[in-house]
């Protein structure tokens, strides 16, 4: 039979390499070349004769055998499996260990006579310095999966070959052997490598759950029902929080080389420590749980935990020094939030102020709270003054209090001023930056002398608490501008710190847990996964006070005996915005009648195929369309 034009190249490449030393440039593919060139320094010659080799026969597979037991044990079911996928395709499936050595084959009868001529037997070595280039003896130096097909094979006599072959990695990242699929070039079919290397992944899924069963295993992948699918990533870590095992893809998730494993801690690589993982695992098993790799990209991870490993992980966290203040009970893991509360926890207890910076919603008077129940004043009153809602001319004494008056109005008794009532405690002044000039000149002379005179008259009073600020305009700009106090501003202006966005947190999830614990006490309410994913990804102008507002009356809407938060109990509003659905065309430039007509059609069946795909589950088709249950029964009623 002539050789088809491929095949003459390869020969013609294959001859310039051995007259040579190497092949045209561009001619064949790069690995192969290499491949090639690694044949030729073991002194094959694609017409020679094999070289006789220790590494085949009886001895030397039985010692292959008994050193990969386990292995052995987990590919073989593997093996059966894939051998099912191509069973009667004039084929057969190869395990070979590291060193090349074939340990098992499952095949058809048909092709295993031809394979038998070729040494592509149990037994058999086909490393390359044995047996030339092929897929086997490349996959083993390349570390990757390889497809080998006819006139590349170094060999002539192994040309009527076509085959494919997939590493198998330890959970230490060692290489330990591969899986293969042999066949007659004539059948070869393009998604054999695919098989090939989706079998591999089985067995290395299978390896370290079973060598890492007393360590704490994280199941990893980018969406929640990935989870326990082939295509999942697998980490093991140690009792100290180290990353000792993993399958390929779990390291190519965390971005991580065999070499890193065993020498990389979690959190370098995720934004929550094992302890969080922990935590979470307990209060929903069943869950996975949404982290952040510290380049912004979200996985989910699940937890999956042996007995002795909590237990030990119960014990190490009894003994650890961790602190368990106010501050410490609001901090649930965002970096930010992390590094402003510690920060605060360290002037707690001294004559220094606080200013803290945020967008609105993001928490600033949660946080002043917080850092009041921390220190020693905590029994003291806890007194809040929002400058922004108060009035220009009410703010002088709702600050500053006034002498009692003779006056019939509701000052006529005085009153003691915000100031006064925050004696012994901490005055929380939010919104600072809102503050007429002429009360910031007053308020600055009271934090320098710690006296207050009453609006009205009468004798200065001494005032002694702790004082914290907060703003959302930056008020060093501010200060530029001539809209803030200078002084006042270096005034209380002792430490700033600076509170995340909600869009910005890492928490997330964390933070939903304890809004919905505290809308819902005892009800074990969860979002949906893939909703919590969404909302993580939401802007959340109004930061921690929206999606409250959104958790409360998602919550309101369901129904006695649902526990989990859906698309369907969202408002319609937030629905448009998460999933980007476009507005209505304005009225001006309303569609002509025919085009209407049109896309009533579109909607009708649209409404009628997500109906169907969800066999008339109103509640899911509601979701998908993007609409709620509501309109859904609207669009139904007018269809």
């Amino acid at each position: 039979m002539p050789a088809t034009p491929t095949e003459l190249a390869l020969r013609q490449a294959r001859s310039f390499l051995l007259e040579h030393g190497n092949c045209p440039p561009g001619s064949i593919n790069e690995s192969i070349t290499r491949s090639w060139q690694r044949s030729v320094l073991a002194g094959l010659l694609p017409t020679g004769r094999l070289p006789n080799t220790e590494e085949s026969g009886g001895s030397h597979l039985r010692h292959a055998i008994a050193f990969n037991r386990e292995l052995l044990a987990h590919s073989i079911p593997v093996m059966e499996y894939l051998y099912e996928q191509v069973k009667n395709s004039h084929s057969m499936v190869i395990l070979a260990d590291k060193r090349a050595t074939l340990m098992h084959t499952i095949g058809d009868l048909d092709f295993q006579s031809k394979a038998d001529r070729v040494a592509l037997s149990t037994g058999s070595s086909w490393n390359e310095q044995h047996r030339g280039t092929n897929a086997i003896g490349m996959a083993l130096v390349e570390a990757s999966c390889v497809e080998i097909n006819g006139a590349e094979h170094f060999l002539e006599r192994n040309g009527f070959l076509t085959c494919a072959a997939a590493p198998i990695m330890a959970a230490n990242g060692e290489l330990i052997g591969l899986i293969n699929i042999s066949g007659d070039q004539r059948s070869r079919h393009p998604h054999t490598l695919g098989l090939v290397s989706m079998a591999a992944r089985m067995v290395e899924n299978r390896l370290v759950l079973a060598s890492c069963k007393r360590n704490i295993i994280l199941h990893l992948h980018a969406h929640p029902e990935g989870i326990g699918s082939v295509a999942e990533g697998i980490v093991a870590i140690s009792d100290d929080d180290w990353i000792i095992g993993a399958n390929r893809i779990g390291l190519t998730m965390l971005h991580l080389n065999p070499a890193d494993l065993s020498g990389t801690p979690l959190e370098r690589c995720i934004d929550v420590s094992l302890a969080e993982l922990l935590t979470r695992h307990k209060h929903r098993p069943s869950l996975p749980t949404q982290v952040h790799l510290h380049n912004g990209v979200t996985l989910f991870v699940q937890v999956q935990v042996p007995e002795s490993a909590l237990t030990f992980k119960q014990s190490s966290a009894s003994r650890s020094i961790v602190p368990t203040d106010a501050l410490a009970s609001v901090d649930t893991g965002d970096t930010h939030w992390h590094i402003a509360a510690d920060k605060a926890r360290h002037i707690a207890d001294k004559p220094i102020s606080l200013l803290i910076h945020g967008e609105s919603g993001v928490g600033k008077t949660f946080f002043a709270r917080a850092l009041h129940n921390s220190s020693s004043r905590r029994d003291g009153p806890f007194v809040v003054v929002n400058c922004a809602a108060v009035s220009e001319t009410l703010i002088e004494t709702e600050l500053f209090g006034c002498a009692p008056s003779t006056l019939s109005d509701a000052r006529r008794e005085g009153s003691i001023g915000k100031l006064r009532e925050a004696h012994g405690g901490t005055l929380y002044l939010n919104e600072i930056g809102n503050m007429p000039l002429p009360m910031q000149t007053r308020l600055l002379h009271v934090l320098q002398e710690g006296k207050v005179l009453p609006v009205g008259g009468g004798k200065p009073i001494d005032i002694d608490f702790a004082l914290v600020c907060g703003s959302q305009r930056k008020l060093r700009e501010d200060t530029d501008k001539g809209l803030f106090l200078r002084d006042l501003y270096h005034r209380i202006n002792g430490l700033t710190v600076n509170l995340p966005a909600l869009r910005e947190r890492t928490d997330f999830q964390k933070i939903t847990e304890l809004l919905l614990a505290e809308i819902m006490p005892g009800q074990d309410v969860y979002l949906a996964p893939d909703l919590l994913a969404q909302l993580s990804q939401h802007t959340w102008p109004g930061n921690v006070h929206q999606y409250t507002n959104v958790l409360r009356t998602a919550s309101a809407m369901l129904d006695p005996d649902e526990k989990q938060i859906n698309w369907k109990h969202l408002p319609d509003d937030l629905v448009e915005e998460l999933t980007k659905i476009p507005h209505p065309v304005p009225l001006e430039t309303a569609p002509t009648a025919a085009t209407s007509q049109n896309l009533d059609e579109l909607s009708r069946s649209a409404i009628k195929q997500a109906l169907e795909s969800c066999h008339g589950n109103i509640s899911e088709a509601a979701r998908r369309l993007g609409i709620s249950r509501q309109t859904l029964y609207r669009k139904l009623n007018t269809v």
